[in-house]
């Protein structure tokens, strides 16, 4: 029997991956969280054998929580889950190690195959992902200016763009808001930028977040 932990902060989407793995004979759902922390207390006393992950959370950011969990446990595989462009997203994840990506849009179609193939220690890779990486391996250095951004200044970047504030982003991300400050500033260098309001136009204007 494959175990599985699902982190996401609607429980309705919690309850829907539940009910699309009720009908499978050799898994199940046997933890939810709803944030890191509840998530820690379930790991606390017992790991499953695949945990999905969603990638926005209410007290830490799903790449943070993704690095700890590739940390601490190591052994156990990490599906993520997000509604964002698999195009931005999901290369990151698997760099960050996550052992698949999954998007809401087609969870249901996936998400079953996903899990069988990572409990066997195995990646889960989309066609598209699959592209993607291809891509990555092939194209030149120089890229889309967000391309060159470490994962907590793309973080930053689409927490500014949302319209958070430098407080909020602080208290999301566990860091003061002069570290915040500090990521700003650097982002915009490498983004050859200025203003939010034009950061927040780059990341509509290419689909970066939802």
């Amino acid at each position: 029997m494959i175990e599985v932990y699902v982190l996401d902060d609607h429980p309705i989407v919690r309850q829907g991956l539940e009910k699309i793995l009720e009908g499978e004979p050799d898994m199940r759902v046997t933890g939810q969280a709803g944030t890191y922390l509840e998530l820690m207390e379930l790991l606390g006393s017992k790991t499953p054998d695949v945990i999905i992950l969603d990638i926005t959370m209410p007290d830490r950011s799903g790449l943070d929580v993704l690095k700890d969990l590739r940390s601490l446990y190591p052994k156990i595989p990490v599906l993520m889950l997000s509604v964002h462009n698999e195009e931005h997203f999901a290369v990151r994840t698997i760099k960050a190690g996550a052992a698949g990506y999954l998007n809401k849009m087609s969870v249901s179609d996936e998400l079953v195959n996903a899990i069988r193939k990572v409990a066997k220690g195995r990646k889960y890779i989309s066609l598209t992902l699959a592209e993607q990486l291809a891509e990555e391996l092939e194209k030149p250095k120089e890229g889309m200016p967000h391309e060159a951004l470490s994962d907590r200044e793309f973080q930053v970047m689409c927490m500014i763009a949302s319209g958070m504030k430098t407080k909020e982003i602080a208290e999301k991300l566990c860091i003061s808001p002069k570290t915040v400050s500090t990521y700003r500033e650097r982002l915009l260098e490498k983004m050859g930028m200025k203003t939010n309001t034009e950061l927040a136009q780059y990341v509509v204007k290419n689909n970066i977040i939802a």
